[in-house]
């Protein structure tokens, strides 16, 4: 069943209201607030890389208060072990058997803090939790609830002591995005507020209405020329000269999923070809790997998402069908 037009005028109050219970702690951040929504109600995980100070920890707090159920909060250290991710098997002497103590992972909302500092060992502890939601440990298959958020976090800038995720690894995440600085009068806001200390976010929404609102947004329709459009720029990324691993499936579907998630956002039932140009380069930039010589030249990823989405003509009908 579609959507309907007074379910997406619902969903798009009901975005903004969360948008605007975030923006409480990121100020001027707007668009990367509705992005990380986005994601969230699409069922995926995000990627913050970003330089230090700009706010990445206090989005995915603010984020995480903002759904009325558990969060928790990993800082990925060099010596952290997957046991303290996903938890342990401990056996209890007074009752003769095994107990399994859950960790940080069994949470609505994950942060997972500078997950760049993590041996590769304890970062592939996250890649049955992050696709399936479920986590084995001993044998034994355990869910850890929905609705389910990794929000990781990560320093470009600095690489001593890091490990480079993986690329199955950052395929997991829907997108990947940065804060930035804030303007100036985003700024002087702040300083202005240093002394009231740091606004508490409340909870607006519980888990189960954030489960009906990703189950809404499935039923957003999807005309086949925008399902042509994606597939037109993942086959581009792979056919690019500066590209030695092109967008794969996944990636496909998550902008597609995604694509329709900012059409309820915005109190449509239907996507369009500029949904989908707005969310390429997050969605697809991080599942790029370059050639060597292209990164010599200076070329990015985000430079070549951005040249498909020039060169790749998109439908001419707005999609409603």
């Amino acid at each position: 069943m579609t959507i309907s037009p007074d379910q997406a005028q619902w969903y798009a109050q009901t975005f903004s209201a969360l948008a605007d219970n975030v923006e409480q702690a990121i100020l001027g951040k707007r668009h990367v607030i509705e992005l990380v929504l986005a994601t969230q109600l699409s069922a995926g995980h995000v990627l913050l890389e970003d330089v230090p100070g700009t706010g990445k920890t206090a989005l995915a707090r603010a984020l995480a208060n903002t759904v009325q159920g558990s969060s928790s909060r990993l800082q990925f250290t060099p010596d952290l072990l997957p046991g303290d991710v996903t938890g342990i098997t401990v056996y209890d002497q007074k009752r003769g058997e095994f107990e399994f103590h859950a960790g940080p992972i069994f949470a609505n909302v994950v942060l997972a803090d500078e997950i760049n500092r993590a041996s590769p060992k304890t970062q592939s502890a996250l890649l049955e939790v992050m696709e399936e939601g479920n986590v084995t440990v001993d044998g034994v298959t355990r869910h850890v609830g929905a609705p389910f958020l990794v929000i990781a976090t990560q320093n470009p800038v600095e690489q001593a002591g890091t490990y480079r995720l993986p690329e199955a690894q950052l395929d997991r995440f829907m997108i990947r995005t940065s804060i930035g600085y804030p303007d100036e009068a985003a700024t002087l806001r702040i300083l202005q507020d240093v002394g009231a200390g740091r606004p508490e976010v409340s909870p607006v929404v519980t888990p189960e209405r954030m489960m009906e609102m990703i189950a809404i947004a499935r039923t957003v329709y999807v005309n086949p020329l925008v399902s042509d459009y994606i597939m037109r720029l993942v086959d581009a990324t792979r056919r690019a000269s500066e590209v030695r691993l092109g967008v794969s499936v996944r990636g496909a579907i998550s902008l597609s999923r995604l694509a329709m998630t900012w059409a309820a956002a915005h109190g449509r039932t239907f996507t369009t070809p500029d949904d989908v140009r707005d969310l390429a380069i997050p969605a697809l930039s991080h599942r790029l790997i370059l050639e060597p010589e292209a990164e010599f030249d200076g070329v990015s990823a985000t430079d070549v998402i951005g040249q498909v989405i020039l060169d790749v003509p998109p439908p001419t009908e707005n999609g409603a069908g």
